[in-house]
């Protein structure tokens, strides 16, 4: 499960790294949780960012709100699940991030935050697939979830899943829809682990609420060891 991401980055830097443009401001976000508004590129719309609710509501739940649990899709079986087959092949999209966060469990209470970063810390892109629904209010609304698969040794240390990394030449055959079936799975694979940095980060990262540069300072494992909230 991918359940927590962060954006350190500027408007600037986002519409330089993807090629697109971004109407409107954006402030960096460290601690992004699901059901939040946030930054996607779809086929639909290459060279443009749209805002969607990280939650989807796939078909069979028209009118209901932006889901907090269904916020993750297993690539191995994206192609064959009637809830998510449409969207991966009609609606995908890239979620732009800089780093992602899971949590080590440390005996029976205790999960210590870790954050999961390339190693030269820049930009990359989540593979994930959208869908739009109209809510009781008869607006429409679209939402997006991220592809997870099997972790690389560094995310495997901490978790037993990790979120769909594209490479950065993948970016674009992700979002064709000339893409085959066959190329498409064969882009979700784990990001090599020898391309990946991870640290352990302050517990404020527990805290939705908690959207401040701090989230993302690196401490030690013993730091974790205090009077904090657990994550759940």
């Amino acid at each position: 499960m991918c359940g927590r991401y962060s954006l350190n980055k500027s408007k600037i830097e986002l519409e330089e790294r993807f090629q697109a443009e971004m109407l409107g401001d954006f402030k960096p976000r460290f601690n992004i949780a699901p059901t939040q508004l946030l930054p996607v590129l779809t086929s639909d719309s290459p060279k443009g960012f749209s805002f969607f609710y990280w939650g989807i509501t796939p078909d069979f739940a028209k009118n209901k709100p932006v889901s907090q649990k269904l916020i993750n899709a297993r690539s191995e079986t994206i192609n064959q699940k009637v809830s998510f087959k449409s969207s991966f092949e009609k609606r995908r999209c890239l979620i732009p991030s800089d780093g992602f966060f899971e949590w080590k469990r440390i005996g029976k209470k205790t999960k210590t935050p870790y954050r999961f970063t390339l190693s030269d810390e820049g930009l990359f892109a989540f593979a994930g697939i959208w869908e739009e629904y109209e809510n009781d209010k008869g607006e429409t609304n679209h939402t997006f979830l991220i592809l997870t698969t099997e972790p690389n040794k560094t995310v495997g240390e901490v978790h037993d899943r990790m979120p769909v990394i594209l490479r950065k030449e993948d970016e674009k055959k992700w979002l064709d829809n000339y893409s085959t079936e066959e190329q498409l799975i064969a882009m979700l694979q784990p990001f090599p682990a020898e391309e990946m940095s991870s640290y352990t980060v302050s517990p404020l990262v527990n805290n939705i609420n908690n959207d401040t540069a701090a989230v993302l300072r690196k401490t030690s494992p013993m730091d974790q060891f205090g009077n904090y909230t657990l994550f759940g």
